[in-house]
């Protein structure tokens, strides 16, 4: 059954036709019912209460490093989209430059395992010889720049995107970057289990090289520079936590004056290589970086740069490369990082590449064949409902001034709802695709969203635009738009599927998760120091801010007493998600109050409205991951694990207290005086 075809026209019990033609109540397991695991104690464990029974069922696959809704859900739009590309290679009538010819000819080159395994490293060829060719620091620095054009960040990171202090108008952001491993911490943290994956990456780089040409020995020698010249990176780079300060992160200079910090990269000759013609000024994320950076261009010779830059072009393009590359680089990646030990099938693989390349022309395809009408007038109704919950919430707080309050009010009320899919799709006619190389489409691709990027600079902002496709399942709030998108795909409820689930079901996922979670990003501790307008530009009285930051400080000494496998939760970096999950659960509630469901007291499966709502909640989180990716996500993300996503918000909640008869001794209970309550 079509799922997006039917979901809107059906009520929860559902009604079928039988072949007579008599009407009779259709019988669906209820998902909240067969999901839990009641040997466990909600008031210990509310997560694992409402997930395990799912868990025990559904172990996590070889191929992934977690499971649950996210994948079920992702493996029915992973079908659809499979369903797109597998038409659109097989229509041998697809006009030259369509849509259809893009995707299919992507695809296909990308399925083409023959082609790939012929071609070997050789679609790099003309990047390596530009590599090999560098002669000094200025023309190192020259190919920095070029290869920034390609998709890859060697070295530091760039972009071009709303300035934070005018979002009218576009900006230039350098930041750090050039570490292979992605984060800081795998170099510098001592513990054993870092300590083993810097050996394991070691052997992973030393591997990666003899693919490049390279013999025993002059690999194993290269594999030290590069992880030498990473943590020499990765020493100046700053903490997860840090890079969360929109403040201390915004530092706009003049060119003239970047030049002045860093004499050994002559910006004035980088700026046209990276695609900017006329600049004044540049925002530069973490200046103490770039002054590393400029002392280590000459404290290593040219030669181990350019081995440094030849490992970063094959990283970056490992996985659309022959089947050793792809296969080692997976081990590495995958295995030793999070655990997976089975790649998924090529045509997933493929599949989720073309979506990410070609995401916009798929999304059209999409919309049109699996989106039905209705869904966006749905998604409006909830966050419109939610957005006037969030006021009654402002106008009702205790701590905060009138004069902040009406700022508050003033910014909730602009927030823009992008839901469903975009009202205008970006013009791809300049990307060229066809069947002859997989990895030359990915970089004519990655050229083109490059391009795209930079070609923005100068011109107006353009606020239409959405950065996520209506077939992701995601969503999110930009502070500079003050904005929240919402794509068409998260109506999706697994266990729903042909029928509209009750209200405490969309007002516990959709209401809670989504869009009471992105509302309260406006508001937590990086939103609320943007303007109604998308300015970062304090909207607060000195008094009020002084008590909104006593009350994140709470949630942040909360979540710092999480462990996940002996390794605490990091508060400081996870308070602005765990300020919107507490603030989403909390806004979803007060508009389910506002449902006949509700208000009727109606139970459905002999749960009440609360439990319902509570364990819906905990059913839009309900992902088991492996032990490897449960570290990984500390360590690296800004988003506290999904038992905390769960546990955390809940335990501030007195009507969950009701609910599920939490008192004091069980672990979910927290005394009056350590209850968070913000927004």
């Amino acid at each position: 059954m079509n799922l997006f075809r039917t979901l809107i026209v059906f009520t929860l019990t559902g009604i079928v036709v039988s072949s007579c033609g008599k009407k009779e109540p259709a019988v669906f397991p209820d998902p909240l019912i067969t999901n839990r695991d009641t040997t466990i104690n909600p008031a210990d464990d509310f997560f694992n209460y409402a997930n395990n029974g799912w868990f025990k069922k559904h172990p996590i696959p070889s191929t992934d490093s977690s499971n649950g809704i996210g994948r079920i859900v992702m493996d029915t739009i992973n079908e659809q989209i499979k369903s797109i590309c597998e038409k659109s290679a097989a229509d041998e009538s697809a006009a030259k430059g369509s849509n259809k010819q893009k995707i299919g000819d992507f695809y296909a080159s990308g399925m083409d395992t023959i082609a790939i395994e012929k071609a070997g490293l050789s679609p790099l060829n003309s990047e390596m010889q530009k590599i090999a060719a560098i002669k000094d620091v200025s023309s190192l620095v020259n190919s920095i720049a070029h290869l920034q054009t390609l998709g890859t960040s060697p070295a530091f990171s760039f972009y071009v995107g709303q300035d934070d202090k005018i979002s009218t108008k576009y900006a230039l952001f350098f930041g750090q970057g050039g570490l292979g491993m992605g984060q800081r911490d795998f170099y510098l943290d001592t513990d054993k289990r870092n300590e083993s994956i810097r050996k394991e990456y070691l052997i992973h780089l030393k591997t990666m090289m003899k693919f490049t040409g390279e013999d025993e020995a002059t690999a194993a020698k290269s594999a030290a520079t590069i992880m030498k010249l990473e943590t020499d990176l990765a020493k100046s780079s700053r903490k997860l936590e840090a890079l969360r300060d929109p403040v201390k992160n915004y530092n706009k200079l003049t060119v003239e004056q970047f030049s002045k910090t860093t004499p050994n990269i002559d910006w004035k000759t980088v700026l046209p290589i990276l695609g900017i013609t006329k600049a004044d000024t540049v925002i530069v994320g973490q200046p103490e970086f770039f002054t590393s950076l400029n002392k280590l261009l000459k404290t290593y010779p040219v030669e181990e740069w350019k081995t440094y830059l030849k490992w970063n072009l094959v990283n970056s393009y490992a996985e659309y490369l022959n089947a050793a590359v792809e296969k080692q680089n997976f081990k590495f990646f995958s295995t030793v990082m999070n655990g997976v030990s089975t790649q998924k099938p090529r045509w997933k693989r493929v599949v989720g590449q073309t979506d990410s390349y070609l995401g916009e022309l798929v999304g059209q395809v999409y919309v049109a064949e699996y989106m039905p009408k209705g869904v966006k007038e749905k998604l409006l109704e909830i966050g419109n409902n939610i957005r006037d919950v969030f006021a009654v919430h402002i106008k009702k707080l205790d701590w905060m001034s009138d004069a902040t309050k009406e700022k508050a009010l003033q910014k909730l009320n602009k927030i823009v709802m992008k839901v469903g899919y975009p009202d205008k799709w970006k013009d791809m006619s300049k990307l060229s695709t066809d069947r002859s190389s997989f990895c030359s489409n990915v970089l004519k691709a990655n050229s083109w969203h490059y391009n795209d990027m930079v070609n923005k600079y100068g011109k107006p902002v353009d606020r239409t635009e959405w950065s996520m496709q209506p077939q992701t399942y995601n969503a999110y709030y930009n502070p500079s738009n003050n904005e929240i998108v919402i794509p068409a795909c998260n109506i999706i409820v697994p266990g729903y599927e042909g029928r509209m689930p009750d209200d405490a079901i969309l007002y516990g996922i959709l209401g809670g998760s989504f869009f009471g979670h992105e509302i309260t990003h406006g508001f937590d501790d990086q939103g609320s120091q943007y303007d109604d307008k998308g300015n970062l530009n304090n909207w607060w009285t000195a008094e009020d801010l002084k008590k909104f930051k006593s009350k994140t400080k709470l949630i942040v000494d909360q979540y710092n007493k999480f462990t996940v496998l002996g390794k605490h939760v990091n508060g400081e970096a996870t308070q602005g998600e765990n300020i919107a999950d507490l603030g989403g659960v909390v806004v979803g509630y007060e508009a389910f109050k506002k449902t006949a469901q509700y208000k009727n007291n109606e139970k459905i499966s002999g749960l009440t409205p609360d439990q319902r709502y509570f364990l819906s909640y905990a059913y839009s989180w309900m992902i088991n991951r492996r032990d490897e990716s449960k570290i990984n996500q500390i360590m690296t993300d800004v988003h506290s694990p999904e038992q905390f996503r769960v546990n955390g918000p809940l335990s501030n909640m007195p009507e969950f207290y009701k609910a599920f008869n939490v008192k004091k001794g069980d672990k979910m209970y927290q005394p009056d005086s350590l209850r968070v309550v913000i927004w």
